[in-house]
């Protein structure tokens, strides 16, 4: 009988994580770093549109001044030489933000196609809300085109009147204090119609320069 009144022995059901109070499971420290970084990411997200949105850069202008020829020879077809100098006045009318530009690379082009070889043109740094005159000058050495091409310059300059376009490319960047962004591709087409006769040699006269258009 007294078998009879003994209670079975059950085994105490332990938590399924014993090593922790209440039986819940550890925390990942990976889950936490990862938590920590997006938190952040967001803040440094955050405060560069902050940044954007208070120290927005503006486009840099630019402006063809003045243009000169020294010499055009359309006479030894399938090449065109010429050599041009011509002034620019630069822009930047950002308040807060200077403008770094990398070394650029200039050309003078008629009806989309190079008449004279690139040049490089040294690197600038260009403060707040000022400007700065740029002359450079190019050509001087043959370039190989298209006879159509040759014989339409030829006809432009005998008439007296070419529409010329100056193109500059290359990199640059904003500053402001102590930050820099990051360099992106820029493009400057300058489009000029000139009053260019046979021969002729020495500072052109501009008949129609609008703002060049700038390409980010």
């Amino acid at each position: 009988m007294a078998a009879a009144d003994e209670k079975p022995h059950h085994k105490e059901q332990q938590p399924p994580y014993p090593h922790h109070r209440g039986g819940h499971p550890p925390k990942d420290p990976r889950r936490a770093i990862c938590a920590a970084a997006a938190i952040i990411l967001l803040l440094l997200g955050s405060a560069a549109l902050a940044l954007y949105l208070i120290y927005r850069p503006h486009r840099p202008k630019f402006r063809v001044l003045s243009a000169a020829a020294y010499q055009l020879n359309t006479s030894s077809p399938p090449f065109v030489t010429a050599t041009a100098q011509f002034t620019l006045a630069a822009t930047n009318p950002s308040r807060r933000a200077a403008i770094l530009y990398d070394p650029f690379s200039a050309y003078v082009s008629y009806r989309g196609r190079a008449i004279t070889p690139a040049a490089s043109l040294p690197p600038l740094v260009q403060e707040r809300r000022s400007t700065v005159a740029l002359s450079p000058l190019l050509g001087g050495s043959a370039v190989p085109v298209e006879a159509e091409l040759a014989n339409a310059l030829a006809m432009d300059e005998a008439y007296g009147v070419v529409e010329l376009r100056l193109v500059m490319t290359g990199k640059m960047r904003y500053k402001v204090g102590a930050f820099r962004s990051r360099r992106r591709g820029v493009s400057i087409a300058c489009d000029m119609l000139i009053s260019l006769k046979n021969g002729f040699v020495g500072k052109l006269t501009l008949l129609g320069s609008p703002p060049c258009k700038v390409y980010l």
